[in-house]
């Protein structure tokens, strides 16, 4: 499951406010799967939080955010106004 398409399932399958043990029973063996790279699970991510109860779908989809790490998040660095740090000599400016 791509990252995007959590917060549906989170509201499909969960009643909030849910618990930390909720989450992981319902949809904690739901795979994720980065852009590139090895997928993990919701619970290996939510394990690493310290939140024990999740008012709404948002607030899990927040939290699932903020953990997921890096590999997530997509090109490193990319910046779609410019070139890639340290490229200042193919810059070019309008």
């Amino acid at each position: 499951m791509r990252l995007p398409e959590t917060r549906d399932l989170f509201a499909r399958k969960l009643q909030f406010p849910a618990s930390r043990d909720e989450v992981l029973e319902t949809v904690g063996d739901t795979e994720l799967s980065p852009p590139d790279g090895e997928s993990t699970t919701i619970r290996a991510v939510i394990d690493r939080s310290d939140v024990e109860t999740y008012g709404s779908a948002d607030d899990l989809y927040d939290e699932l955010m903020m953990l997921v790490g890096a590999r997530f998040v997509g090109r490193r660095y990319y910046d779609d106004r410019g070139g890639m740090p340290g490229d200042e000599e193919n810059e070019v400016s309008f």
